[in-house]
């Protein structure tokens, strides 16, 4: 065992040298060159780089050489394109919070559940929690409504948890649910995500009127009514078409999530 735990070990030190070698190179290496950088067998490093080049994060270009592959092009893309959208959206998400006083965030298409990217605190201590970086369901999340109402996401299959008293957990009335935040521009909670949490999102637009991204304000039942929430999502709907101006972002894969 203690043998095996060794070789496994000593195999993906390798992998990640010749990864980090091939992403740093100043011109993409041959495989004969890699071999010989690392003192490993060709054979060995064959099979290392062959094994990177399935799982996407190594291809090769047409004379053999190894280039970063297309997984890593791509995170490294989007990664960008998300601090574009931040730098770009960050204004707004401060003069939300400094005139509704509540805690504003950002949020984009993740893989199965949304992706809260910024966050900008509210002057009160109650209600603040950090949500960047936590998995978000769509469907008990203003933001995720949003992004689900206007076809940036889709409903997830199989069964909608239920994470509070009033989560919605039947396809059809989160249908229902859906219909109104088009209706109306934007997406309201109250009890659906934790007990006592209400928040309202808007929509973020393309310049081709496509959705890719929901901002929104949230807090305690006991501070914002249904009344004050309508009146936060019109005023962010306002916000956002004054101070963020459509602008293409290249490549950005907006679907089913």
């Amino acid at each position: 065992m203690a043998q095996s735990t060794l070789t496994g070990t000593r195999a993906v030190d390798r992998a990640t040298s010749l990864l980090a070698y091939i992403l740093t190179a100043p011109h993409p290496p041959q495989l004969g060159a890699l071999a010989r950088e690392f003192d490993i067998p060709k054979s060995t490093t064959s099979r290392l780089v062959s094994a990177m080049e399935r799982q996407g994060f190594v291809k090769r270009d047409r004379n053999g050489a190894f280039l970063p592959g297309d997984l890593l092009t791509q995170f490294a893309r989007e990664q960008n394109q998300d601090s574009v959208l931040i730098a770009r959206t960050r204004p707004v998400l401060e003069l939300i919070a400094k005139e509704s006083g509540e805690t504003t965030n950002l949020a984009l298409v993740g893989s199965g559940a949304l992706k809260i990217v910024d966050q900008v605190d509210g002057q009160f201590m109650l209600g603040v929690t950090n949500w960047i970086g936590r998995d978000v369901p769509y469907h008990c999340s203003a933001l995720g409504k949003v992004l689900l109402a206007y076809g940036a996401a889709s409903i997830p299959m199989g069964r909608l948890p239920k994470l509070a008293s009033k989560s919605i957990t039947q396809r059809d009335k989160l249908l229902i649910e859906l219909e109104l935040v088009r209706k109306t521009g934007y997406a309201i909670i109250n009890g659906e995500l934790e007990e006592g949490l209400v928040a309202v999102a808007v929509p973020l637009r393309e310049s081709d009127g496509r959705v890719i991204a929901a901002i929104s304000i949230s807090g305690p039942l006991t501070r914002l009514s249904p009344k004050d929430l309508h009146a936060h999502g019109l005023m962010m709907i306002e916000k956002v078409n004054e101070l963020i101006a459509p602008t293409p972002l290249q490549n950005r894969k907006v679907g089913a999530a």
